[in-house]
């Protein structure tokens, strides 16, 4: 048997009816059979199956009840659950749903919708392996950054969230805005690039050394590269032109006002608002109204006048976000 062969969970009370299931899945799929709901629920934390064929109407517990256990756990609650019964009314499907199956089957069972529904099941969850697993390297590059700098992984924890809440009241769709906030992390990916003799230098840089650390910004976008992904794309963008101005006055491009991409020109209003209220080894904490007469005096030179306008509608909920992810957390 392949190492990457699924195992299924197949649950029903009645022989036969798990016999049929066989003979259309046994092929594909390492099958695990249960005849009641308590051997279900030992065979899933058990063996952790990719996914569970489970009847409704069983003896003992009910088909609703394993999964309303399962879903409960958090062990067994990724597993998706695909509900295969004769109960085939709207009211037992909204319940099956609302106790968080994927899916429905009714019988009699056609065998090519069982194999349809279970090979779809399973490539979704495939998918969520891959985004989950692309975030979390993202996630990590980001720390990776902050171990080279004098900042903490709090202040990539509380801008990227700033970054949400902006772009939220920008009238970005919580889709958006949640990549946004997965992207915000890399923004200065590109510093793992830069020498310590500059990046970690406690006085003002020279020019020459000024002109090396911009470099991090070009290098961020290299280290992240071309992807086709919406996460690393929007990464990408954040890493390169963060450091971009709204008056044309910034780096690496120039660019100024709407070519600044939307996602760069969010990071930067948060990342300058979380950079100046945190104290460092090299300076002091700024107040909050010092920081944000700040960003009304740059409004329009370093950031964009909608968005600093956005910032200040969203500002009770920044507060609330700086205040759970406090430095003396760490």
């Amino acid at each position: 048997m392949l190492s990457d062969t699924k195992t299924l969970l197949l649950v029903d009370d009645e022989p036969a009816n798990l016999q049929v299931l066989r003979n259309i899945l046994g092929d594909d799929y390492r099958l695990l059979f249960a005849k009641d709901g308590d051997r279900a629920l030992e065979l899933a934390h058990k063996e952790s199956p990719d996914l569970i064929l489970l009847d409704v109407m069983m003896p003992g517990k009910s088909g609703h009840a394993v999964c309303a256990a399962l879903k409960a756990d958090p062990t067994t609650r990724k597993i998706p659950v695909i509900f295969v019964t004769a109960l085939a009314d709207a009211e037992n499907e909204a319940r099956g749903f609302q106790l968080g199956a994927v899916d429905y089957v009714t019988k009699p069972i056609s065998a090519p919708v069982v194999r349809a529904r279970v090979k779809n099941h399973l490539s979704l969850v495939r998918v969520d392996e891959l985004v989950e697993s692309r975030l979390a390297v993202v996630q990590r590059l980001g720390r990776a950054a902050e171990y080279k700098d004098n900042e903490t992984g709090l202040h990539v924890i509380r801008m990227s969230y700033f970054s949400r809440l902006i772009a939220l009241e920008a009238g970005m769709s919580n889709a958006w805005a949640d990549t946004l906030l997965n992207a915000a992390p890399m923004h200065d990916i590109g510093k793992i690039g830069i020498p310590d003799a500059v990046l970690q230098k406690p006085g003002k840089l020279n020019p020459e050394e000024w002109a090396v650390m911009q470099k991090h910004a070009e290098i961020g976008a290299e280290i992240i590269g071309e992807d086709g992904s919406d996460l690393l794309q929007m990464a990408r963008e954040v890493a390169l032109h963060h450091h971009e101005k709204w008056d044309g006055s910034g780096y690496p491009k120039g660019l100024k006002g709407k070519d600044i991409p939307l996602s760069a020109r969010i990071v930067a209003l948060a990342d300058v608002f979380d950079a100046l209220t945190s104290e460092r080894p090299y300076k002091k904490a700024w107040s909050i109204e010092q920081a944000t007469d700040l960003l009304k005096e740059q409004s329009g030179q370093h950031f964009d006048p909608e968005l600093v306008e956005a910032f200040f509608r969203s500002l009770p909920d920044i507060l609330d976000v700086r205040e759970r992810w406090q430095e003396s957390q760490i």
